[in-house]
């Protein structure tokens, strides 16, 4: 839609400042949605109401399920002279009418603007006794203006890594599992997997049972999911660490081994074969158990239905947006499918998406690439236009371009606002894998059925 009256194939402009329609959205969304994993924990939005509002019906469109989160309620006043007022004032009446065991403190655009010391106003309420005896406050600086929700998700894992783990002398039998951002049932899934193996792990942040709580009858203001306040603290004396995910994991993982000596292993999010493989053998080795035959039955599982599906998706291309934790595993993976990624981008800042794409894609000719701020939708419809794509694959806002070029879209990724039950069927593992690529291969057939001629209309395909 953006371009359907603007722009012809091979025109697509070089922009060194201007964004158009970007392929993320602002970083206390993702600080929000890491502090809705931990058991208790209220995210607070350190700004004015509408700044909570929004991040809050951006949570609820995709989930759907109400999102609880509190807010300074910033007036004029306090955007000229500062918010801390509201800040001390808020945690009292926070503590005293919704009794969290954790109150999550996230800035945005105009408390860093004017220049609000989050840890100087949070040291300050411990102080002066607005934070109850045993209960916590965390705060991560999430400035919408720089990073994406990854980097806000990433800031606030740190956060609750740098709070509450503790390093004793009894080491335990149990691994950290450092979670990228991806659904509440793929944190479920991997909890599984887990299970599976006979490991013992701690997930943070885990938002199985929050955002996907069942119905009940009953209101529930903290529901019974996400990662404990025990949990946490025994991270500390964890075997080792397992992060899944580059952008939403490393600096949480890198800042629990310089506190607590745990060191930690970086994995993709299992998100396909490959990624699903190493992310196995990454726990296997870091909790030190052999693979059960379990797992290598659903890997096999996999590998016969790909080796079924495969004369479908050879040689067809795919453009991809969204998350880059999300996006280079599944790149990999269609290209294991034979499929031919042409245009790839991610709003998310960060030098590693780029050196993994040129890794990925650099011996395909016609792949383009791109992450950052210039990263955006007018980019990847231009590209489009410039070589048309037999799929597009990423969240709702790709609907326009899909619905203007009459291309199949699958939607994948946050946020997805037009559509349900996304958030309750995993895509990570190897079941996961499993359930992500019928639903490429249902929207390559559907197409077929679509577009063939009378003659060629098949019943068994």
């Amino acid at each position: 839609m953006l371009l359907r009256h603007t722009q012809k194939a091979s025109e697509t402009i070089e922009r060194k400042a201007l964004t158009v329609n970007p392929a993320k959205t602002c970083q206390p969304v993702g600080a929000m949605y890491a502090a809705l994993g931990v058991h208790g924990c209220l995210p607070h939005s350190h700004g004015s109401q509408g700044c909570c509002s929004y991040h809050r019906s951006a949570l609820t469109r995709h989930y759907k399920e109400p999102v609880m989160a509190s807010t300074s309620s910033f007036t004029e006043g306090s955007s000229v002279f500062g918010g801390q007022a509201n800040l001390l004032q808020a945690l009292t009446n926070i503590y005293a009418i919704y009794e969290p065991e954790i109150v999550a403190v996230h800035s945005t655009c105009l408390s860093e603007t004017i220049g609000d010391d989050l840890g100087q106003i949070c040291s300050k309420a411990v102080a002066d006794g607005k934070v109850p005896e045993g209960k916590h406050i965390v705060y991560a600086p999430t400035p919408s203006y720089v990073g994406s929700h990854v980097t806000g998700y990433a800031n606030m894992l740190k956060a609750f890594v740098e709070k509450f783990p503790i390093k004793t002398d009894e080491k335990k039998r149990q691994i950290n599992l450092l979670s990228g951002w991806v659904e509440p049932s793929d944190m479920r899934e991997l909890k599984r997997i887990m299970a599976m193996m006979d490991v013992k792990s701690v997930l943070l942040p885990d938002t199985s049972d929050v955002l996907d709580a069942p119905m009940t009858g009953e209101f529930q203001m903290y529901p019974n999911g996400g990662t404990t306040i025990p949990e946490m603290v025994s991270m500390g004396d964890s075997m080792a660490t397992v992060a899944a995910g580059w952008f939403a994991t490393r600096d949480a993982a890198i800042a629990l081994e310089n506190q607590c000596k745990v060191k930690f292993t970086q994995t993709d999010i299992p998100v396909g074969l490959k990624a699903t493989d190493r992310f196995i053998q990454a726990v296997a080795k870091e909790a030190r158990v052999s693979v059960p035959e379990s797992i290598n039955v659903e890997r096999g599982r996999l590998v016969d239905a790909l080796t079924d599906m495969q004369q479908y998706f050879y040689g067809k291309k795919v453009a991809i947006y969204g998350d880059p934790d999300n996006i280079i595993p599944l790149t990999e993976f269609l290209i294991d499918l034979g499929m031919i990624p042409t245009a790839v981008v991610s709003g998310t800042p960060g030098k590693e998406f780029m050196k993994r794409m040129d890794a990925l894609l650099g011996d395909i000719p016609e792949a383009r690439y791109l992450n950052g701020a210039q990263a955006d939708m007018f980019l990847m419809h231009g590209w489009i236009k410039e070589n048309p794509v037999d799929l597009i694959i990423g969240n709702t806002y790709g609907k326009y371009i899909a619905r203007d070029e009459n291309i199949p879209f699958l939607r994948y990724g946050f946020p997805i606002l037009d559509r349900i039950g996304h958030s309750y069927f995993p895509t990570v593992g190897y079941m996961g894998t499993l359930n992500l690529v019928t639903k490429i291969l249902d929207k390559l057939m559907d197409k077929i059925d679509e577009t063939a001629l009378e003659e060629k209309f098949e019943l068994v395909m």
